[in-house]
């Protein structure tokens, strides 16, 4: 959907979902971050979402509900009580609401998250529709909120966008058959852009028509609608239809979905419209473009310069890219449930972080103040990072957190790399399953107990055999680790690649070297040691020779391939080498069939038509 769209900010409304239906997909987006308002108690209701792609925009703040009652993650404190440097902002003062509804109900529903960028505040909402009589009260108290919030803000000199589905009809080009179904309840134009939400809207945006004098608090137009600003005159510009009427093909609908923005940046916008030919919902998107450079402040700047956190662009180029640490406290990122997730790509390319100390670091002159650093202390692979759309956490295994010098950014040296294994024959490639005879594992010299291995004991270190001319130590575990070693020489090949030496020349060549530079140990120690031999002996228990498997006549089974078309052409399976079919005659008088018995590989699918015997 975000690549059909191709917009960098996605705000939605109607999410109808609570906290606990949260997925995966809805969250762990690549390369995007994602703010939720959802209904506190309602199930299936209201909703909004505003995502943001990383690579184009990080908002610096962001907050949920239209009031600033609400409290962030994990605090107690509401958005309007935080910090000065903390808040957004423009939050409704004392005798600016009417108090029908308290702003905690207000904001229980689910209805607006708000995201500021260093350009601009975005106010993502969705108003209650008009439906009966009992959400007037409601209704008019949440509008009422809004145009508080927004012209405080626009005060307080902060630039504005207000986007979403504000339910409401601004003028008679807006609705299809208005200037009819008014005749024929005999109700006046006037009267009816006289409710209080038409006439809100057409009082905080430029150019609306007002009824009579403009309300106390609310003499000036702070906002403009982009899509009548691009195009004052079209008609059946609707963004919703009724779809129990299956209104859509006709085009009877609304225009009740707005992108509206302050004085400031109306001039950054290069394009509004509505794309009434996505389908998928009975809304249609409604989008605004900006340009690529503004004005910002007199100078003329890379969009992108304005729109990220001081430091992450400079003239239009990234100097660093986002990150979890960048995600803000209301990000979905954080919650529990997504915030701890790991990529299972990461197991195969991830490369693990070396060890360092803070006590490394150094000061590189010239470069900008950065914020607290933070050193990540581990041992394993890195956790994941969100950075270019990595799905997991960043949590590490232990922090220390030094302050950086002023004018300088502190690094880590770089350890000294470990010495260089010599290099190792690879083992041979497994046979391709198509077309190929899979043969009977070889039966192990040394028993049972000596073939049955583990998967870690093809990776385990081993400890090296000690030279001949080294005395044993007497210890169990020294004779115990030798006798491992000399039982698994056995099973190498008789020859090997000039790489690898023989079982005979290990012992004498390799072993021997081996002992002389690392000394024999009974205990765990720091220090792995792959010894190759022992490697390859593991590995031989699996990629050795295989056996022919017996018939019921005590004779090697021979290989056939299934030349009948179907799910099993091409593939190999064992019979008995004697011809088929009648053999001769018993005594009894019944017919002797040779073979009687398959043996299917591994590799056959039965199929309706196949069956086993013997």
């Amino acid at each position: 959907m975000f690549d059909t769209l191709e917009a960098d900010i996605v705000v939605m409304q109607e999410a109808k979902i609570q906290r606990k239906d949260l997925q995966d997909d809805m969250v762990l987006i690549p390369g995007w971050d994602v703010y939720f308002s959802l209904p506190k108690h309602k199930k299936g209701y209201s909703g909004v979402a505003i995502y943001t792609r990383s690579s184009k925009c990080a908002p610096i703040r962001a907050e949920e509900g239209i009031t600033g009652i609400l409290c962030p993650p994990n605090s107690s404190t509401t958005f309007r009580d935080l910090p000065k440097d903390q808040q957004i902002g423009g939050y409704p003062k004392p005798g600016q609401l009417s108090g029908e509804v308290d702003e905690a109900t207000l904001d229980s529903e689910g209805r607006c998250v708000i995201l500021e960028f260093p350009a601009f505040v975005l106010v993502g909402v969705y108003s209650p529709a008009t439906r009966d009589e009992s959400r007037d009260e409601f209704r008019h108290a949440f509008t009422e909120a809004m145009d508080v919030r927004v012209r405080n803000l626009v005060a307080m000199g902060k630039e504005v966008v207000l986007t979403g589905d504000l339910n409401i009809i601004r003028s008679e080009l807006d609705t299809a058959g208005l200037v009819e179904q008014l005749r024929k309840e005999e109700v006046s134009l006037d009267d009816f852009f006289s409710s209080p939400s038409r006439r809100f809207l057409n009082q905080i945006v430029c150019g609306g028509r007002v009824v009579g004098t403009r309300d106390e608090g609310r003499e000036e137009a702070v906002l403009w609608d982009l899509c009548r600003e691009f195009h004052p005159t079209r008609t059946g510009m609707y963004t919703c239809w009724d779809t129990r009427k299956n209104c859509r093909p006709g085009n009877f609908g609304s225009r009740i979905d707005y992108v509206l923005c302050s004085s400031g940046i109306k001039d950054w916008f290069i394009d509004a419209n509505i794309q009434e030919g996505l389908l998928g919902s009975d809304h249609c998107p409604v989008y605004a473009t900006m340009g690529d450079t503004v004005n910002h402040n007199g100078t003329t700047v890379p969009i992108t310069d304005v729109m990220n956190p001081t430091g992450m662009f400079e003239d239009g180029e990234r100097q660093r890219e986002w990150t979890i640490k960048d995600a803000l406290p209301t990000s979905a990122k954080l919650i529990p449930e997504f915030s701890n997730r790991r990529s299972i790509k990461d197991m195969f390319f991830k490369k693990p972080r070396a060890t360092i100390k803070p006590t490394t670091a150094t000061a590189m002159p010239g470069s900008q103040d950065p914020p607290p650093l933070t050193i990540t202390i581990s041992t394993g692979p890195e956790k994941d990072s969100w950075a270019q759309g990595d799905l997991a956490s960043s949590q590490p295994s232990s922090q220390v957190t030094a302050p950086p010098s002023s004018g300088s950014t502190l690094v880590a040296s770089p350890q000294k790399p470990p010495a260089k294994r010599p290099a190792v024959a690879s083992p041979a490639k497994r046979p391709q399953k198509k077309g190929k005879v899979t043969l009977a594992k070889e039966p192990s010299k040394t028993g049972a107990s000596a073939s049955q291995g583990t998967l870690k004991s093809f990776f385990k270190p081993k400890t090296p055999v000690p030279s001949p001319s080294q005395e044993p130590t007497g210890t169990d575990n020294t004779a115990s680790a030798t006798a491992d070693i000399s039982t698994a020489s056995e099973l190498l090949p008789a020859e090997l690649p000039p790489e690898i030496p023989s079982s005979n020349q290990s012992s004498k060549g390799s072993a021997e070297s081996s002992a002389k530079e690392t000394p024999l140990t009974t205990g765990p120690t720091d220090d792995k040691v792959f010894d190759p031999i022992e490697n390859k002996a593991s590995w031989s228990k699996l990629l050795g020779k295989r056996v022919v498997p017996k018939c019921e006549h005590g004779e090697d089974c021979v290989s056939r391939i299934t030349k009948k078309p179907g799910v099993n052409c091409g593939r190999s399976f064992f019979m008995c080498a004697r011809p088929t079919g009648p053999s001769g005659k018993k005594e009894d008088g019944t017919t002797e069939f040779c073979c009687k018995t398959f043996i299917w590989s591994s590799e056959w699918k039965p199929s309706s038509s196949a069956s086993l015997s013997g």
